[in-house]
C-alpha cells in the first residue's frame, strides 16, 4: 500500500520506519527537506536494532500524497489546520486521513478542506495515542519503546467507516472502530495523563535540569487526580451515550488492557523521558492542555456532564500561563459547534456536513 506519513517528529518517524518495515510504499513529507529517495531510518525497539527503508522523503506535498491510499498525521493539534490547508489542493476521493491522536482534529481538517474548496470524498480518522512510544536520537534515527496493542478509532464522517477500516488495517490490524470521530476524540489519552504529570509537578521540572515525570514525577497523589479526571472523561462519553469500552486510564499502570498494554515499566526504563519541560512551550501544555483538555470542558459543559477537576486544572494551566486557557482552538464555541444539539451534531458527524 501507498502510505504518506506528514512531519518530522518522534511519531512520524517511528510511523515511517514501522510502516516501511511492514513493506508498505512510505513517503515521508517535511516542511524543511531535500528530496531523497531511499532514504534509511535506523530502528531500535524490543527487537533489536534495524533499518528501515523509506522510500521518499520530499518536502513536495503533491509528491508525498499522490496515490496513497493512507494518509498519517502524528503531528501535534496546532499543526492540523494548516496542513489541511496545504492538502485541500491534493486529496482524492478514497483516501483515508489517520490522525494519532487526533483532539477532533478530524473535524477541523475537514471544514479546512472543504472552506479551501475540496470536495474529495476523504476519510478522517483519529484515535486515543499514537500508536508509538517513541523518541527519535538523532536525524535519522529513532528508538520505539512500545507498540499500541489497541487503537479505538472513530471516523468522519462515520458513512465511510467499513471503508476507512480496510485501509487501516494494512497498516494498524490493532484498529477498533467507534461510533464517530467525536467519540474517537474523547479518547484521547494525551489531556488526561499530561496535565496532572506537569501541574503537580511544576516544581521540580523548573528546578531540576531534567525530570522524568513518568517516574519520579508519578507518585499515588498525582495518580489519584488523573484516575479522577479520566473517570470525568468516561462520564462525559456515557453522557453523549457513546459505550464501553472506554479504556481507563488506570490500566495503563495496573494491567495489559489499555492501549500500549502493560507498557508502563517499559517506558520508564527507557529513560527517553527524562527531559527538561518547558511548562509554558512543550506541547504538553500547548497541545494537551490548552488542545485537549480545553476541548474535554467545553464538551462537559455542553452536554451537561460534571468535570470539576478538569476544569480546575486548567484553571491552574491558565494561572501558569498567564492567559485563558479555557478558549483555545478546539473548544466546542471556537469550532462553532456550541449552539448544535448532540442529535444535530451527531447527524454532521455521520455525513460529514460541516459547515
Amino acid at each position: 500500500m501507498k502510505v504518506a506519513i506528514l512531519g518530522g517528529g518522534h511519531g512520524c518517524y517511528a510511523t515511517a520506519a514501522d510502516l516501511a518495515r511492514q513493506g508498505h510504499e512510505v513517503r515521508l513529507w517535511r516542511r524543511q527537506a531535500q528530496r531523497t529517495p531511499a532514504y534509511t531510518i535506523d530502528v531500535e525497539d524490543g527487537q533489536g536494532a534495524s533499518t528501515a527503508t523509506v522510500s521518499l522523503l520530499t518536502s513536495d506535498l503533491a509528491e508525498a500524497v499522490a496515490d496513497a491510499a493512507l494518509i498519517v498525521l502524528p503531528t501535534p493539534a496546532f499543526a492540523q489546520q494548516d496542513i489541511a490547508r496545504r492538502l485541500a489542493p491534493h486529496l482524492a476521493d478514497g483516501q483515508v486521513v489517520f490522525l494519532p491522536p487526533g483532539t477532533f482534529g478530524s473535524w477541523v481538517m475537514l471544514k479546512e478542506v472543504r472552506q479551501a474548496g475540496c470536495t474529495a470524498d476523504v476519510a478522517f480518522c483519529e484515535t486515543g495515542t499514537l500508536p508509538y512510544l517513541a523518541r527519535k536520537h538523532g536525524e535519522a534515527r529513532v528508538r520505539i519503546t512500545s507498540y499500541a496493542t489497541r487503537l479505538p478509532t472513530g471516523v468522519l464522517p462515520a458513512r465511510l467507516s467499513e471503508h476507512a477500516f480496510e485501509v487501516l488495517r494494512q497498516a494498524y490490524p490493532s484498529v477498533e472502530p467507534l461510533e464517530d470521530a467525536l467519540s474517537g476524540a474523547l479518547m484521547n489519552a494525551g489531556p488526561i495523563i499530561h496535565p496532572p504529570l506537569i501541574l503537580m509537578n511544576a516544581g521540580p521540572l523548573e528546578h531540576f535540569p531534567a525530570w522524568d515525570i513518568h517516574n519520579e514525577g508519578t507518585q499515588p497523589s498525582i495518580r489519584a487526580v488523573t484516575n479522577a479526571l479520566d473517570l470525568e472523561r468516561i462520564h462525559v462519553r456515557e453522557t453523549l451515550g457513546y459505550g464501553a469500552p472506554h479504556f481507563p486510564l488506570r490500566d495503563h499502570y495496573e494491567n495489559d488492557q489499555w492501549m500500549y498494554g502493560d507498557a508502563h515499566q517499559r517506558l520508564v526504563d527507557s529513560g527517553d523521558w527524562r527531559e527538561k519541560i518547558d511548562l509554558h512551550a512543550h506541547r504538553y501544555m500547548t497541545e494537551d492542555v490548552q488542545y485537549g483538555l480545553a476541548f474535554l470542558v467545553s464538551v462537559a459543559d455542553w452536554c451537561g456532564a460534571q468535570a470539576p477537576i478538569a476544569r480546575g486544572l486548567l484553571a491552574i494551566a491558565s494561572g501558569v500561563c498567564g492567559r485563558d486557557l479555557g478558549q483555545g482552538p478546539r473548544a466546542l464555541a471556537t469550532l462553532g459547534l456550541a449552539e448544535l444539539t448532540p442529535a444535530q451534531l451527531r447527524e454532521r458527524l455521520h455525513s460529514g456536513a460541516v459547515a
